[in-house]
């Protein structure tokens, strides 16, 4: 069996060690300009939309695909369903638990990026942990402080007034987020329910500084297979041969 493996994530790492050796070929859509390697061969860059995913499954005689992107990758994970059920390919997503609140925290959930000006007053400093991709969906966030963390350096200005990138990689501890929200002034977290440990430390930190968070939804979940965790993706592997 040939298995597809959709990475871009820490349990995709595991999973790819885990098979290493094994017929499997992992994808990376190629939005980290220097991804950590995988145990794998790779194929970097995505496909070119559905035909091109469609043309690489025959291709490459891919018998079964397991997607573990990221939860909020929504477009990839349910064209990836989509196409499998058509071809009739065994598809399985691994999608971590979201997260929940804790005692202490102070959680506002919101369904979109623009709802986040209805929430924080002007003249805050906002750290945007959602990434560049959504960064568009912030513009309306114009006075305040918007500081948005991600990993490559830009390579466009900032797309609207009063903001900045701060470029750093992953992983941060709770001791790291804790000193650099108390640095920058933090008044307002927002983040993705991205779930997992990793990337908890930033919450944990805006726990014990008393931060407010905006925690944007998760996008609607599909009619597929799901796991939670990558044991359960690697028996689902193991039942497909």
């Amino acid at each position: 069996m040939t298995l597809l493996l959709l990475a871009g994530t820490g349990e995709a790492r595991v999973i790819a060690t885990a098979l290493r050796g094994r017929d499997v070929i992992a994808s990376l859509a190629g939005v980290t300009r220097d991804p950590a390697p995988l145990a794998v061969p790779v194929c970097q860059g995505g496909f070119g939309g559905e035909a091109g995913f469609r043309d690489f499954l025959t291709r490459k005689n891919i018998h079964a695909v397991l997607d573990a992107t990221h939860p909020y990758a929504a477009r990839i994970t349910a064209r990836s369903a989509a196409v499998c059920a058509d071809l009739g390919l065994p598809f399985c997503q691994l999608l971590r638990p979201a997260w929940q609140p804790a005692k202490g925290d102070r959680w506002t959930t919101i369904a979109q990026e623009a709802d986040a000006a209805g929430h924080i007053p002007l003249g805050s400093t906002v750290f945007l942990g959602t990434g560049r991709q959504t960064l568009a969906g912030f513009a309306n966030l114009v006075g305040r402080r918007v500081i948005c963390r991600q990993i490559d350096p830009p390579d466009t200005p900032f797309p609207f007034a009063g903001g900045e990138f701060l470029v750093g990689r992953p992983p941060f501890s709770v001791m790291d987020e804790t000193a650099l929200f108390t640095r920058l002034g933090v008044d307002w977290l927002v983040v993705k329910n991205a779930g997992g440990q990793a990337s908890a430390t930033k919450l944990t930190a805006a726990r014990a500084l008393g931060i407010p968070v905006l925690m944007l939804a998760r996008p609607a979940q599909g009619n597929w297979l799901t796991v939670e965790n990558v044991q359960a993706a690697l028996d689902w592997v193991a039942q497909c041969g």
